[in-house]
């Protein structure tokens, strides 16, 4: 067995690792190390060093991907079979200058990655979901499932969370929405975040979070832990899916309920998307205010019909919802992504409406060229965050 080195030609796996290797024990990076022992004085120090992380790249890490998951603006890099590399650094997916080799090379490294994560991954478990050191999510599919062959979707956290300064920096919202945001977290009103995928939705609500005081505690409940936030009490509770034999799965409806009786000053749900709904509506509905999380959707109009149907799947009835749903949460921050860039759509409220069902109702959003429009929910919104109603922000 021997590894290959386009730049520093082919090295033999040493008698170390063959020993580690015939005993079933994993790599590490002490092993990894080992297997350049022998080749300073071929490849120099500089040339050890590059192969060494060449080598840990192969066995440990995410291969030919590495370059691109450090690369800081990197959000997303995804494997086409062996059709090409797509990333988004913020701006839309461009091909990346990426060779993963063929389709066996793109399986191996599917497989291998589901490893690291403590997944399986194979013919009879073909798709997987999955954390990597660093917080990299994992998302891979192989054939049958995915028809053209292995697909791998990286999602790539942030290394340092921004915050709601920085995003009125960015161009996300105009300077002047900043005190709007600032005073939802302030005055404790209980919102949701909605948005398409992609769209910033958690960048977002991580920069908000980021603006509690140092006082509160955050109960933070995630499927896969993808919130940045820069705060000094952080509680992190994350999912757990069924292991091989179908046992052992925690679902976020437990931890929702988990999470209650850990005195969260913040409940937040860093996206609810299924029967969870149930157990974060009453939490919102019985003294936990200033509860958030994010929530998929069209636009901040179609919140209240998709909560309808996350009801459905806790047994809900419409009416139930709605009547959970409208002392529950009392604002909607709509998000989406457009030309490129992501920016805040529209701040809302949660009103009912003539038929009493519950209804959004826009306070502010933003015009064709970025200026800021308000809506007949002005005055409400103002008085919930005892602003001047008088002051366009």
């Amino acid at each position: 067995m021997r590894h290959s080195f386009a730049a520093s030609g082919i090295v033999s796996v040493s008698p170390t690792v063959w020993a580690q290797i015939r005993q079933g024990r994993a790599p590490t990076q002490v092993l990894v190390a080992q297997v350049l022992d022998g080749e300073a004085v071929v490849l120099g120090e500089s040339g050890v060093l590059r192969a060494r992380t060449e080598l840990a790249a192969q066995v440990l890490g995410a291969g030919p991907l590495e370059p691109l998951l450090a690369d800081p603006r990197v959000t997303d890099v995804l494997v086409n079979a062996g059709a090409g590399v797509w990333v988004d650094r913020g701006d839309g997916l461009t091909r990346a200058d990426c060779d993963v080799g063929d389709e066996q090379a793109v399986r191996r490294l599917a497989v291998r990655l589901a490893g690291i994560a403590g997944r399986r991954l194979d013919d009879t478990s073909p798709y997987v979901d999955g954390l990597l050191p660093g917080g990299v999510r994992l998302h891979a599919v192989l054939p049958p499932i995915a028809v053209e062959g292995s697909h791998i979707s990286l999602r790539v956290p942030r290394r340092v969370a921004p915050s709601l300064d920085d995003l009125a920096r960015w161009g996300t919202f105009s300077t002047g929405w900043l005190r709007v945001l600032e005073a939802l977290v302030s005055r404790r009103c209980s919102f949701v975040v909605s948005g398409g995928t992609g769209s910033g939705k958690t960048t977002l609500l991580g920069a908000m979070l980021g603006e509690v005081n140092d006082r509160e505690r955050l109960v933070i409940v995630e499927d896969v832990r993808e919130l940045a936030i820069d705060h000094p009490h952080v509680v992190r509770l994350q999912s757990r899916p069924a292991n091989v034999e179908g046992r052992g799965e925690i679902g976020l409806t437990s931890l929702v309920r988990q999470s209650l009786r850990m005195r969260p000053d913040r409940l937040v749900v860093g996206e609810v998307r299924g029967a969870e709904v149930r157990e974060m509506l009453t939490a919102l509905n019985t003294g936990h205010e200033g509860g958030c999380g994010t929530l998929h959707a069209n636009t901040g109009a179609d919140v209240v019909a998709r909560f309808e149907a996350l009801g459905a799947l806790a047994g809900l009835s419409p009416l139930a919802v709605h009547a959970q749903l409208l002392s529950a949460v009392q604002v909607v921050v709509h998000v989406r992504r457009g030309s490129g860039r992501r920016f805040v759509d529209t701040v809302a409220v949660l009103a009912r409406g003539a038929d009493g069902r519950p209804e959004v109702e826009s306070a502010l959003t933003r015009g064709v060229v970025g200026e800021t429009v308000i809506g007949p929910a002005w005055p409400v919104l103002a008085g919930l965050l005892n602003l001047d109603p008088d002051v366009v922000p």
